[in-house]
């Protein structure tokens, strides 16, 4: 097989052009991905073949990170995949496909490699962008790429979000404890914001309960602590979503959305994670973090009629 400018993609290793990297880290190892790419021009089908990472980053004290992989193309920020996290290894094999549709010549494949992280936000080891217009598709490649720093070109950041699940089939009991938001989105002209935070179940797609919290004044980091308790059924754990929203309150106009995330069986990536642990360990409160996804993004998924069983434990 052929690579990028016609390279042996057996032991090829594409080092990242000097200007990509942040001044001061160039001795700074992040560790590699291996990759392929198989384009059909046909269908105008991409498929982007995850293998494996090689000498990542240590980003937890025991030398060691939990890594995980986001893939997306730049022409469509709203289609992201997201690997399964592999625990305490620096040399983890995935061995996963993605496939994108469409004519991908304009745009950039990135790859960014976190370090996950239950109890606060997740750390990204390094990223490789790979500008399409610049590779032979004609060809199958397959290849290593260095990883770098994390770019500072992504989207908008609208703030994290703590909160606890615990549920107990037995007792049909889901309580939720909202716990503390950090670096939310300026939403006021001094700067700040006056948040409050609103928990809605939903059943079947459609609104059925609902709870908000009180309002923080003047803070962008608030700190809640406050806890709200469901009845859902065991029959119906399946069907539910999980719609935490954080909003501004404003006396004189409409409160405006920060952002949102919702949680359930249909979720994934990060929230689907959060909600499987919590309903592999019943009675057992599971806290997270999450970061806020803008409002339109999450309304279009949830919109969406993809579903599939998780394992629940019923005790």
């Amino acid at each position: 097989m052929v690579g990028i400018n016609g390279s042996s993609t057996t032991t090829n290793l594409v080092q990242p052009d000097t200007e990509d990297i942040e001044c001061g880290l160039e001795d700074e190892k992040r560790g590699q991905l291996q990759y392929s790419l198989e384009y059909d021009f046909r269908s105008q089908e991409l498929k982007v073949g995850l293998k494996q990472a090689a000498e990542l980053k240590a980003m937890d004290s025991g030398g060691t990170s939990d890594p995980y992989v986001i893939v997306y193309l730049t022409s469509d920020m709203k289609k992201k995949y997201e690997t399964k996290v592999y625990r305490k290894t620096l040399n983890p094999v995935f061995n996963d496909s993605f496939i994108f549709q469409g004519e991908v010549a304009e745009s950039t494949l990135v790859m960014q490699v976190y370090d996950f992280n239950r109890f606060s936000k997740h750390d990204i080891i390094g990223e490789m962008r790979l500008p399409l217009g610049d590779v032979d598709l004609q060809h199958v490649i397959e290849q290593w790429h260095e990883l770098t720093a994390a770019s500072k070109i992504e989207q908008e950041r609208l703030g994290e979000i703590c909160f606890s699940l615990r549920y107990v089939p037995s007792t049909s009991k889901l309580t939720v404890v909202i716990l503390e938001a950090k670096k939310l989105k300026r939403m006021d002209a001094h700067g700040l914001s006056d948040p409050y935070v609103k928990v809605q179940v939903t059943l079947n797609k459609k609104k059925w309960k609902k709870k908000k919290t009180s309002i923080k004044k003047n803070t962008l980091s608030p700190y809640f602590n406050e806890a709200f308790v469901f009845e859902v059924p065991f029959s119906v754990i399946q069907n539910i979503d999980l719609v935490i929203s954080v909003w501004d309150h404003d006396k004189v106009t409409k409160d405006d959305q920060i952002g949102k995330v919702f949680l359930g069986c249909r979720a994934t990536g990060n929230q689907l994670r959060h909600w499987s642990d919590m309903l592999a360990n019943p009675r057992r409160p599971v806290a997270q973090w999450h970061s806020l996804q803008p409002v339109e993004d999450v309304d279009k998924t949830m919109g969406l009629k993809s579903r599939f069983k998780l394992p629940i434990h019923n005790s």
